[in-house]
Protein backbone atom coordinates (compact mmCIF):
# COMPACT_ATOMS: atom_id res chain seq x y z
CA UNK A 1 0.00 0.00 0.00
CA UNK A 2 1.04 3.57 -0.19
CA UNK A 3 2.49 4.57 2.72
CA UNK A 4 0.74 7.50 4.73
CA UNK A 5 2.25 9.55 7.22
CA UNK A 6 0.29 12.01 9.58
CA UNK A 7 1.33 13.81 12.60
CA UNK A 8 2.25 11.13 15.00
CA UNK A 9 1.81 8.19 12.94
CA UNK A 10 2.84 5.42 9.86
CA UNK A 11 0.05 3.85 8.14
CA UNK A 12 2.78 1.01 5.61
CA UNK A 13 2.40 -2.46 4.80
CA UNK A 14 3.75 -4.87 7.49
CA UNK A 15 7.51 -5.27 7.80
CA UNK A 16 10.35 -7.90 9.61
CA UNK A 17 10.73 -5.65 12.51
CA UNK A 18 7.00 -5.58 13.43
CA UNK A 19 6.90 -9.19 14.87
CA UNK A 20 7.62 -7.99 18.78
CA UNK A 21 5.16 -5.06 18.18
CA UNK A 22 2.39 -7.47 16.81
CA UNK A 23 3.06 -10.26 19.83
CA UNK A 24 2.19 -7.72 22.58
CA UNK A 25 -1.13 -7.15 21.81
CA UNK A 26 -2.25 -10.42 19.71
CA UNK A 27 -0.48 -12.27 22.68
CA UNK A 28 -3.65 -11.63 24.28
CA UNK A 29 -6.41 -10.33 21.69
CA UNK A 30 -8.83 -7.70 23.56
CA UNK A 31 -11.59 -8.01 21.22
CA UNK A 32 -13.13 -11.64 20.79
CA UNK A 33 -13.05 -10.92 16.47
CA UNK A 34 -8.93 -11.04 16.89
CA UNK A 35 -8.56 -14.33 19.17
CA UNK A 36 -8.64 -16.48 15.90
CA UNK A 37 -5.04 -14.29 15.32
CA UNK A 38 -3.88 -14.84 18.60
CA UNK A 39 0.08 -14.79 18.76
CA UNK A 40 1.53 -17.59 21.53
CA UNK A 41 5.03 -16.39 20.93
CA UNK A 42 7.92 -14.54 18.75
CA UNK A 43 8.19 -17.74 16.15
CA UNK A 44 3.99 -16.97 15.33
CA UNK A 45 4.31 -13.37 15.10
CA UNK A 46 6.88 -13.84 12.53
CA UNK A 47 5.07 -15.76 10.65
CA UNK A 48 1.85 -13.85 10.57
CA UNK A 49 3.78 -10.68 10.03
CA UNK A 50 4.74 -12.71 6.54
CA UNK A 51 1.45 -13.43 5.62
CA UNK A 52 0.72 -9.75 6.31
CA UNK A 53 3.69 -8.09 4.16
CA UNK A 54 2.67 -8.49 0.57
CA UNK A 55 -1.07 -7.13 1.75
CA UNK A 56 -2.50 -4.35 0.91
CA UNK A 57 -5.80 -4.88 2.95
CA UNK A 58 -3.29 -5.55 5.90
CA UNK A 59 -2.08 -2.62 7.03
CA UNK A 60 0.39 -1.97 9.73
CA UNK A 61 0.29 1.47 11.99
CA UNK A 62 3.30 2.67 14.05
CA UNK A 63 4.40 5.51 15.65
CA UNK A 64 6.06 8.18 13.17
CA UNK A 65 8.66 8.98 16.08
CA UNK A 66 10.09 5.26 16.82
CA UNK A 67 8.34 3.02 14.51
CA UNK A 68 7.24 1.29 16.79
CA UNK A 69 4.49 -0.95 16.12
CA UNK A 70 1.42 0.22 18.06
CA UNK A 71 -1.79 -1.48 16.04
CA UNK A 72 -3.23 -2.67 12.78
CA UNK A 73 -6.03 -2.08 10.34
CA UNK A 74 -7.70 -3.68 7.51
CA UNK A 75 -9.71 -2.41 4.42
CA UNK A 76 -11.42 -5.20 2.36
CA UNK A 77 -12.60 -4.13 -1.27
CA UNK A 78 -16.04 -4.92 -2.30
CA UNK A 79 -17.28 -3.82 -5.48
CA UNK A 80 -17.84 -1.51 -6.74
CA UNK A 81 -16.96 1.11 -4.36
CA UNK A 82 -17.20 -0.65 -0.84
CA UNK A 83 -14.65 -0.88 1.79
CA UNK A 84 -14.95 -3.35 4.73
CA UNK A 85 -12.45 -1.71 7.51
CA UNK A 86 -11.29 -2.42 10.89
CA UNK A 87 -8.83 -2.01 13.36
CA UNK A 88 -7.22 -3.27 16.70
CA UNK A 89 -4.43 -1.31 18.79
CA UNK A 90 -2.45 -2.17 21.74
CA UNK A 91 -3.89 -1.06 25.14
CA UNK A 92 -1.23 0.74 26.10
CA UNK A 93 -1.34 3.64 23.41
CA UNK A 94 -5.01 4.15 24.68
CA UNK A 95 -6.04 7.73 25.17
CA UNK A 96 -3.82 9.82 22.91
CA UNK A 97 -6.18 9.78 20.34
CA UNK A 98 -3.46 7.46 18.30
CA UNK A 99 -6.04 5.66 16.67
CA UNK A 100 -8.56 8.17 15.43
CA UNK A 101 -5.51 9.92 13.63
CA UNK A 102 -4.61 6.75 11.99
CA UNK A 103 -8.47 5.19 11.12
CA UNK A 104 -9.06 9.33 9.71
CA UNK A 105 -6.33 8.52 7.68
CA UNK A 106 -7.23 5.97 6.19
CA UNK A 107 -10.61 7.08 5.64
CA UNK A 108 -9.03 9.85 3.88
CA UNK A 109 -7.33 7.62 1.62
CA UNK A 110 -10.32 4.88 0.83
CA UNK A 111 -12.55 8.13 -0.26
CA UNK A 112 -9.62 10.14 -2.00
CA UNK A 113 -7.34 7.92 -3.11
CA UNK A 114 -9.31 4.71 -3.61
CA UNK A 115 -13.09 6.19 -4.60
CA UNK A 116 -14.74 5.15 -2.25
CA UNK A 117 -18.51 5.49 -2.28
CA UNK A 118 -18.88 4.09 1.60
CA UNK A 119 -16.94 2.19 3.84
CA UNK A 120 -18.61 0.16 6.53
CA UNK A 121 -17.13 -1.51 9.77
CA UNK A 122 -18.58 -4.28 11.95
CA UNK A 123 -18.45 -3.92 15.89
CA UNK A 124 -19.42 -6.22 18.26
CA UNK A 125 -21.54 -5.09 21.08
CA UNK A 126 -19.32 -5.34 23.53
CA UNK A 127 -16.53 -3.07 22.23
CA UNK A 128 -17.52 -0.18 23.04
CA UNK A 129 -13.80 1.28 22.50
CA UNK A 130 -14.59 0.87 18.39
CA UNK A 131 -17.81 2.11 19.05
CA UNK A 132 -16.62 5.17 20.39
CA UNK A 133 -13.81 5.83 17.52
CA UNK A 134 -16.59 4.48 14.39
CA UNK A 135 -19.11 8.01 16.32
CA UNK A 136 -15.95 9.79 16.39
CA UNK A 137 -14.99 9.23 12.44
CA UNK A 138 -18.45 10.04 11.49
CA UNK A 139 -19.97 6.96 10.89
CA UNK A 140 -23.45 6.41 11.37
CA UNK A 141 -25.00 3.17 13.61
CA UNK A 142 -26.90 1.59 10.78
CA UNK A 143 -28.05 -1.62 13.01
CA UNK A 144 -27.91 -4.49 15.04
CA UNK A 145 -27.65 -8.17 14.11
CA UNK A 146 -28.22 -9.98 16.57
CA UNK A 147 -26.38 -13.68 17.48
CA UNK A 148 -24.45 -12.66 14.06
CA UNK A 149 -20.92 -14.64 14.71
CA UNK A 150 -19.12 -16.64 17.56
CA UNK A 151 -15.32 -16.49 17.73
CA UNK A 152 -15.56 -18.47 20.73
CA UNK A 153 -17.44 -21.58 22.17
CA UNK A 154 -18.59 -22.24 25.45
CA UNK A 155 -16.99 -24.88 27.61
CA UNK A 156 -19.49 -27.35 25.97
CA UNK A 157 -18.13 -26.81 22.44
CA UNK A 158 -20.73 -24.63 21.72
CA UNK A 159 -20.35 -20.98 20.02
CA UNK A 160 -21.07 -18.06 21.53
CA UNK A 161 -22.80 -15.87 19.10
CA UNK A 162 -22.14 -12.48 19.83
CA UNK A 163 -24.51 -8.88 18.36
CA UNK A 164 -22.87 -7.15 15.97
CA UNK A 165 -23.35 -3.62 14.90
CA UNK A 166 -22.70 -2.25 11.47
CA UNK A 167 -21.47 2.01 11.22
CA UNK A 168 -21.01 3.11 8.14
CA UNK A 169 -20.14 6.46 6.18
CA UNK A 170 -20.53 7.69 2.49
CA UNK A 171 -18.00 9.92 0.63
CA UNK A 172 -20.57 12.71 0.65
CA UNK A 173 -20.91 12.58 4.65
CA UNK A 174 -17.12 12.52 4.77
CA UNK A 175 -16.63 16.28 3.77
CA UNK A 176 -12.99 15.82 3.32
CA UNK A 177 -12.34 15.64 6.75
CA UNK A 178 -7.86 15.15 7.25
Amino acid sequence: MKTIETARVVLRNFAPEDAEGLLAYMREPRASCFISGKLDDLDAAISDIRSRADSDDAIAVALKSSGELIGDMFCMFEEPDTFSVGWNFNAAFEGKGLASEAARALLHHLFTDRGARRIFAYVEVTNPRSQALCERLGMRKEGVFREFISFINDAAGNPIYEDTMQYALLRREWGGQA
